[in-house]
């Protein structure tokens, strides 16, 4: 599924990128001078279309680092959200163990209740006689 959906996807867009790239294949001057626009200082001679494809793979670049500086809250709180999840799991293994040790001495502190202490009536589910 994941394959075919890549074919869906990636063919169309190499297909839109190689007609556009045949149809603009003049070469434009991207000039980084602003005080002298007969003779630049610094300028670059490009094809159209190579220009538009590195600017829109900047803009995507840019955008993803913008949306990774946003999250950092949410991974921040995540991460402490994870720290506490980890303490709490030790803490759980550690009483788990100390119970499993004190319930091994402390039924042999306790005696043994003689049966039918109770009889007939028994104890109700609070364990109060009847």
């Amino acid at each position: 599924m994941r394959r075919f959906l890549t074919v869906v996807i990636i063919l169309p867009l190499l297909v839109l990128f190689v007609v556009f790239a045949v149809a603009n294949r003049h070469f434009v001057t991207v000039s980084f001078d602003p005080f002298n626009a007969t003779d630049p200082a610094l300028a670059v001679s490009i094809p159209l279309f190579a220009l538009i494809i590195a600017v829109a793979i900047l803009g995507v670049i840019a955008g993803g680092c913008a949306t990774w500086i946003g999250q950092r809250r949410w991974r921040r709180a995540a991460r402490h959200h994870l720290a506490e999840a980890e303490a709490a799991r030790a803490q759980v293994a550690q009483l788990t163990a100390a119970a499993r040790a004190n319930q091994g001495s402390a039924q042999s502190l306790v005696p043994a209740a003689p049966a039918r202490l109770f009889a007939p009536y028994g104890r109700d589910k609070q364990g109060a006689a009847l």
